[in-house]
């Protein structure tokens, strides 16, 4: 089913995308383990998938090394169950950085090579059902983009990329990649000013949707605030939403895509409940207001006719008792495979909301 930029709202026509996202663990995880993720995507009513087709995994060594067998399994896998891939290309091979950048995070020297990377991927899985793809993860945040972010940078990546995947895939369809929802100090540039200067240097007009990861945790997406939390960024904050954005550079009904929203259970400082005021050391929520959240997300998703797709990260915590950073806690399972109450929150909010019989005419079509 094709996305068109310049298309009014989005839901109204093709129903809200529902997915979980990954990261880089399904092209590690064992057979066995693989199949239980994906199976859990299946189990929540889910159909799409997210997981980083990293470049400096499949071209670790130079331009003529190609090592695809780890993620052709996940293609597998996820074709197997009618799911949806959505890969996110991005990071970068140490040949292809910057001269002192030492990090996959380093924004590629040559966007033209990283391009060319873009178009063997198109190449080799749009054939096998693959057409939407998400350029980079996070680009506004020096974590993700070093060694500091730049809206031009990443505009001549981004339309040099979607270039080289439509070439390759006639149908491919091109996210903008997922803004984080931060403010404009430490290096990073916040969501509404990145994009903003993106599509100064046409970004817009070269992809079929905006990426964005508006978490709001301790507060529901529904939430409205006298501050603006990262969903009212999008179009309902009294500040420059990314709907302002996108109407003042002549895309007013481009549709974004959630490609990651969640809460984690467990950190270094203190829960939230959801209940009174928010105390200063807040890190994560309990898994009860975990469960709210994700049962809430998919409600408020659906009332906003701009938003395209929902994506919840992620599917299973990376330790039972490493409360060093909140990052390990995101999962609708616990490390050791048992399931939070967000698991069936998550299922239950999907299975009865009006987007899932539209997800699934989506998925039907895309299997056809």
């Amino acid at each position: 089913m094709t996305l068109s930029a310049s298309a009014g709202p989005s839901t109204t026509t093709q129903g809200l995308r529902l997915g979980m996202s990954y990261g880089d663990r399904l092209m590690w995880m064992s057979d066995a383990q693989l199949a239980a993720a994906l199976d859990d995507a299946v189990t929540l009513g889910a159909h799409w998938v997210r997981a980083d087709l990293s470049w400096a995994n499949i071209q670790p060594e130079g331009p003529q090394d190609f090592r695809w067998p780890l993620f052709d399994r996940v293609v597998a896998a996820a074709a197997a169950r009618r799911l949806t891939l959505l890969p996110i290309l991005t990071y970068t091979p140490a040949w292809a950085r910057s001269r002192g950048c030492p990090e996959p995070t380093c924004a590629p020297r040559d966007a033209a090579a990283f391009a060319g990377f873009a178009r063997a991927a198109a190449a080799r899985y749009g054939p096998r059902g693959v057409h939407t793809w998400e350029i980079w993860n996070e680009p506004n945040t020096v974590a993700f983009w070093k060694p500091a972010p730049s809206a031009s940078a990443y505009a001549s990546l981004l339309k040099a990329t979607a270039q080289q995947l439509k070439a390759a895939d006639s149908g491919a369809q091109v996210l903008l990649g997922g803004l984080a929802a931060v403010t404009t100090a430490g290096g990073n540039i916040s969501a509404a000013e990145f994009l903003d200067a993106a599509c100064a240097r046409g970004a817009n007009t070269v992809v079929n949707a905006i990426a964005y990861h508006p978490y709001t945790y301790p507060f529901l997406a529904s939430a409205r605030t006298s501050f603006s939390t990262a969903w009212e960024k999008m179009s309902t904050t009294t500040q420059r939403s990314l709907r302002d954005v996108l109407r003042a550079r002549g895309t007013p009904g481009m549709p974004i895509w959630i490609t990651e929203y969640g809460a984690p259970t467990n950190g270094p400082g203190t829960a939230s409940d959801g209940t009174g005021a928010v105390p200063a050391s807040t890190t994560h929520v309990t898994e009860q207001r975990q469960a709210a959240i994700a049962a809430d997300s998919v409600r408020t998703a659906t009332l906003d006719p701009y938003v395209a797709a929902l994506v919840w990260y992620s599917d299973r915590d990376l330790s039972l008792t490493d409360r060093s950073t909140s990052e390990n806690f995101y999962g609708l399972r616990r490390a050791d495979g048992t399931a939070k109450p967000a698991f069936a929150a998550l299922r239950n909010a999907i299975a009865t909301n009006p987007a899932r019989s539209a997800a699934l005419k989506d998925a039907a079509a895309g299997a056809s």
